[in-house]
């Protein structure tokens, strides 16, 4: 590769802009000089680090070298015994943290970016020196007093001496012997000692040793001979604490020159992933992505692949840039790109070498995804106005000049782009050289692209196998170019029709036409015509697309709501069996239930008629009947209002009852006290601790001692087509038992309270030492009868009540 090609293809600027992206000295340096490589594999790894590092910004956007710095010269100087500033120890200390910083954060991805984790693999902690930093210098650079016990006294000394002096001068000003002679009643400081001012015609007045005078001269600065001691004494303390310090310096710098070799290894590590990372970025802002590099296929020709598909020139204004395909085929060695003047065709030209040489730095290229791209061992470019005043050259001789040294370079590996070929000479002249140089291109397997204004190119590259023509569209009704790079076309000088725009008279139009060949007017013509039939077939083609592409999107939301629909049918199958299985397995495990539930009350039927065998035998049949009910069908409830006699409220539910009625609530087979009338048939009851919200169908009214108490009939009936046992009350007390004795009654109360069908029930069992919580708790964790239990509400009882739900009976 040629550096001048750099310049000549803009390169130079393209990294001018990458460098602004990096983050410090060292990566800026390193991108600055970045240059194309001929090698695949290289340019492929850079391309896979560009990615990665985009990705992983991407992932996380705080990924950053936080405030590292270059201090490779910092290490070089420690390594040759140079003692480092405080400040340059700490740049050192904040380096090496970010390096710490950044490999633990990409070691931790390691296993999706492996470039970049192979690069902060060379990343060095410097632990031990860093800790050995802190303990001297603090994060302004200011050397601490714990640097060192010595230091530490010092220190301590200085303070003392100091404050001593202060005191000293300050009863020398205040004096009614001195201040007569004061300028001003302060302390200052001159050469280091602490001095008083005193008027010079008082000189002698004080005795003392003269420092300094003002510019005036009418001001002394005298040190006190009362305080020289003492100023001496501070003096020997500075020396001791600067050779102190410079002791504890010269400790330190010899730490970073033990650990030069790891420090400059470091930065050049944080100086590359920096460089990935800024490349990273600058592809995101140009909205780049990674082209496909490819080598030299010598099976076919020419052996190169170029295909850029929405390729825009990096250094153009983004939102004005025209982008452009390119595409050489297995047979196309030479591309002559026609069109007018400020048509396009240089842009276009630079826009190809520049991408092939972003590809080969390592850059995402501003086109298409799909793109591809040979890694080509070298790019020459002759592009531009290349007059030499220097070396007395015309434009045209510059150019030549430039062409024969890429002849004497170029083989079928390499990229060469040339500019209005033949130019600036004798247009006969100058178009048949430029028809023997790209023979010669074309005989060497040359891959080159070449401009030009000459119809005799066009018809040179309509018939020579391996050459091919295009051209930049242009507008002839708006006199603007379009920029668009038709492939396969040549191109029109649209002379005499920009003219005829620009108002130059008819007459001297139709002169100009008859000094044209006739042969080159009907070829004008003819791509004139071809050129509008292409434009009318590419609309209609694009028309067809957009009709396609709405085609198949319909096509595929008909086939989703298809599959939409043929999945909800196989999910409401699946659900339906599921469902199924899932109720036939609860219906098992009831089964499986009660039977054990017979099993358990076998016993107490037995106790209960003092072991009876006839009694006994008539107390399970009774159970089992009644539990086999529980199987068969659900318990239904019938619950009618009675209209009340003495009643003259009409028929609502809730007339006759009223706050403070004794109740019987159906639903939970227990009694309680209405404590409220809601909205609606809406009750709220107080049924032990708890209080309910019921329907007032699900109510019975109780009197409280006797029936009649109220003078009135209830003003509900209430019956049940399968009786329940009688149930246990909502509540079991067992405060001040012990746990052996607790359990059982446990065991027991639960079945009663299972039986008499109440969905929940309260253990009130106390906080106390939490030993008989703890056994209730863990014995109705494995309880078969027991859906779950938690922690009563504190205005229940908080953590000395449990509320137990049981599984469903039916």
């Amino acid at each position: 590769m040629i550096p001048k090609v750099y310049h000549t293809l803009e390169l130079d600027k393209v990294l001018d802009k990458l460098t602004t992206y990096a983050a410090f000295s060292a990566s800026a340096t390193l991108l600055r000089e970045l240059a194309p490589t001929g090698d695949l594999a290289e340019a492929q790894q850079r391309q896979r680090e560009t990615t990665e590092a985009r990705n992983l910004l991407e992932e996380r956007a705080n990924v950053t070298i936080g405030g590292a710095r270059d201090i490779r010269p910092h290490a070089r100087d420690a390594l040759r015994g140079i003692v480092l500033s405080p400040a340059q120890l700490l740049e050192v200390k904040v380096t090496l943290q970010a390096a710490g910083a950044l490999r633990r954060t990409i070691t931790q991805v390691a296993e999706r970016f492996p470039l970049l984790a192979r690069l902060a693999a060379n990343l060095s902690e410097g632990k031990h020196l860093v800790e050995a930093i802190n303990q001297v210098i603090d994060d302004q650079g200011e050397i601490l007093d714990s640097a060192s016990p010595t230091l530490m006294r010092i220190r301590t000394d200085l303070r003392i001496t100091h404050d001593r002096l202060h005191s000293k001068l300050q009863s020398l000003v205040n004096s009614s012997a001195v201040a007569p002679y004061l300028q001003e009643a302060l302390i200052t400081l001159r050469s280091g000692r602490y001095v008083i001012p005193i008027k010079a015609e008082a000189k002698g007045r004080v005795k003392g040793i003269v420092h300094d005078q003002s510019a005036s001269g009418a001001t002394l600065f005298v040190e006190p001979l009362a305080t020289v001691e003492i100023n001496n004494q501070i003096r020997e303390l500075e020396l001791a604490e600067e050779e102190e310090i410079r002791r504890l310096l010269t400790e330190l710098s010899g730490q970073v020159g033990i650990e030069a070799s790891a420090i400059i290894a470091t930065v050049e590590a944080l100086a590359a992933l920096d460089a990935a990372f800024a490349r990273a970025k600058y592809a995101t802002t140009l909205r780049a992505s990674e082209p496909i590099l490819v080598g030299f296929d010598s099976r076919q020709a020419p052996g190169i692949t170029i295909k850029l598909y929405g390729a825009r020139h990096p250094l153009l204004d983004p939102l004005t840039v025209v982008p452009i395909d390119v595409e050489l085929d297995e047979d196309t060695y030479i591309v002559v790109v026609t069109g007018p003047n400020t048509g396009g065709k240089t842009v276009s030209l630079k826009t190809i070498g520049l991408l092939a040489l972003m590809a080969q730095c390592g850059l995402h290229i501003p086109a298409a995804e799909g793109s591809t791209l040979t890694v080509f061992e070298s790019v020459y470019a002759d592009i531009g106005d290349e007059q030499s005043i220097e070396q007395s050259l015309s434009t045209f001789s510059s150019h030549l000049h430039n062409i024969i040294g890429i002849l004497g370079k170029a083989n079928e590996r390499s990229l060469v782009l040339l500019d209005e070929l033949g130019a600036g000479t004798d247009p006969a002249e100058g178009s048949a050289i430029a028809r023997a140089l790209l023979s010669e291109f074309l005989q060497r397997g040359v891959t080159t692209f070449a401009t030009t204004h000459y119809p005799e190119l066009k018809l040179y590259a309509h018939n020579t196998p391996g050459v091919r023509n295009a051209s930049v569209e242009f507008d002839v009704d708006t006199l603007s170019p379009t920029y668009h790079l038709i492939m396969g076309l040549p191109g029109r000088s649209n002379a005499l029709a920009i003219a005829e725009r620009l108002g130059l008279p008819r007459p001297i139009i139709e002169a100009a036409r008859s000094y044209v060949k006739e042969i080159d007017l009907q070829t004008d013509d003819l791509l004139d015509e071809i050129h509008r039939t292409r434009e009318e077939i590419r609309q209609t083609q694009a028309r067809l697309l957009k009709a396609e592409s709405d085609a198949r999107q319909l096509q595929s939301e008909l086939q989703l709501r298809l599959d939409g629909i043929e999945e909800e049918r196989r999910a409401i199958i699946e659900a339906a069996r599921v469902e199924a299985e899932s109720e036939l397995e609860a219906l098992r495990k009831e089964i499986r239930q009660l039977r054990r539930r017979l099993s358990a009350l076998a016993p107490m039927a037995r106790q209960a008629a003092g072991s009876d065998p006839a009694l006994e035998l008539k107390e399970i049949e009774r159970s089992a009947a009644m539990l086999a009910e529980h199987l068969e069908a659900p318990i239904t409830k019938v619950v009618k209002p009675v209209p009340a006699a003495t009643s003259a409220e009409g028929a609502s539910p809730k007339r006759g009852l009223r706050p403070g009625d004794h109740v019987y609530v159906a639903g939970l087979n227990a009694e309680g006290e209405i404590v409220a009338l809601h909205a609606g048939h809406d009750v709220e009851v107080q049924v032990g601790l708890m209080r309910v919200r019921v329907d007032a169908d699900q109510l019975e009214w109780r009197p409280a001692s006797g029936r009649g108490e109220r003078g009135e009939e209830p003003p509900y009936s209430t019956s049940v087509k399968t009786p329940r046992p009688p149930s246990p009350g909502m509540e079991l007390h067992l405060r001040g038992f012990l746990v052996e004795d607790a359990l059982p009654m446990l065991d027991e109360y639960l079945d009663q309270a299972y039986l008499a069908g109440l969905p929940w029930v309260s253990v009130v069992h106390g906080r106390g030492t939490g030993a008989l919580r703890k056994a209730v708790r863990e014995h109705l964790r494995s309880h078969p009868l027991v859906k779950e239990y938690k922690r009563a509400a504190e205005n229940e009882g908080g953590d000395g009540v449990t509320i137990v739900t049981f599984v469903p009976l039916s």
